[in-house]
């Protein structure tokens, strides 16, 4: 008999026994017992291996729903990871990606900069990034920094500035992308001062721009730029992007779209 067999065959838990599941909150074990204990009992399972593929199963869907989770409410902008990632079309060395991907400078809470002209890879990347921080078990926080200035102005409000920022620095990366896109004010400086300052030597952020981060000064007022700027390299690694626009090259080869017929 085979498992395929076994599982179209395998009874329903008791209803007894799925209340209490139900309420102990293991909606995959639950899921998975019928098939399982079928199996096991065909194959004359030890009750301690039933036990260990259960609590695995729960285990595993668990930690998919929170990977769920995670991804959505870090708000990344396009779904982009390492599976749609050209690693040698972009000008970051292949040793330095490599490096960046493995997240040791997440757990040691480094930041990370990276700047270079619009479609160079900045953003696709760092998304690819913070998928592999939300695979490793981690959590991430997405913002331009229009989106930070309009968080932080609304908790300025309500006097509720400390608990937002706390919230976004729970994350243990935090991506403020395309920063110099649009002009900057007082706003979006304090804001952006006030995360770095918070992250500082607790979180890793990552920024995005079209400018080195030793120019922020000129979209900034530059006593907060110079100030937030200090603290955001002062562990940082810096990546230079360089190259024509990898979007206008496929636009211009014609792979931005699907063919019409």
């Amino acid at each position: 008999m085979t498992t395929t067999t076994i599982a179209a065959s395998a009874p329903p838990l008791p209803q007894d026994l799925t209340a209490v599941l139900k309420r102990m909150r293991m909606p995959y074990l639950r899921a998975a017992a019928p098939e399982v204990l079928a199996t096991a009992k065909a194959q004359r399972w030890d009750p301690t291996e039933v036990l260990r593929v259960l609590l695995a199963e729960e285990a595993r869907g668990r930690d998919e729903a929170t990977r769920a989770m995670r991804r959505k409410t870090a708000g990344l902008p396009a779904g982009k990871t390492f599976e749609s990632w050209r690693e040698h079309d972009s000008s970051i060395p292949v040793p330095t990606q490599s490096a960046l991907a493995a997240l040791e400078w997440v757990h040691r809470a480094e930041n990370l900069a990276i700047s270079g002209p619009s479609g160079t890879g900045k953003t696709h990347f760092v998304e690819a990034l913070a998928h592999k921080v939300i695979d490793a078990g981690m959590r991430v926080s997405w913002f331009t920094l229009e989106s930070l200035t309009a968080a932080i102005g609304r908790a300025q409000v309500d006097g509720s500035t400390s608990k937002v920022i706390a919230r976004i620095t729970r994350a243990e990366l935090i991506v403020v992308d395309d920063i110099g896109m649009l002009p900057s004010g007082q706003a979006a400086a304090e804001a952006f001062y006030r995360l770095v300052d918070a992250t500082y030597e607790r979180r890793s952020l990552a920024v995005t721009s079209n400018i080195h981060p030793a120019g922020f000064d000129t979209i900034m007022p530059k006593t907060l730029a110079t100030a937030a700027v200090d603290r955001l390299l002062h562990h940082a690694h810096v990546i230079i992007t360089e190259g024509t626009s990898l979007r206008l090259a496929e636009a211009t080869a014609g792979r931005g779209v699907v063919p019409l017929n």
